[in-house]
């Protein structure tokens, strides 16, 4: 895993936590795979935390996983966002 401050651990929980974000965004801007994020959730998250966001990463709600996505849904990011420039995170 390669070494994040704070801010970008904090979007990584945030983009976690997303139910319509999948993990290869995360890999995409973070260069981290799912089990690297599950690491990180872990450390970063108190216990009870980490259980629930785990069970809603593997219930039906979360689209977390690409296969779970609807065909039509190919893109990380909203139709609606506005494109982001070099920054490797969106400014809020």
């Amino acid at each position: 895993m390669t070494k994040l401050n704070q801010e970008e651990i904090d979007r990584i929980i945030e983009m976690a936590w997303e139910d319509k974000t999948p993990f290869e965004a995360i890999k995409y801007q973070f260069n981290l795979d799912e089990s690297d994020v599950i690491k990180l959730m872990r450390r970063e998250l108190k216990g009870s935390s980490f259980k629930l966001w785990r069970k809603r990463v593997n219930s039906g709600i979360s689209l977390k996983h690409r296969h779970k996505r609807p065909g039509e849904v190919n893109r990380f990011k909203s139709s609606s966002q506005s494109v982001i420039s070099g920054n490797k995170i969106s400014k809020r």
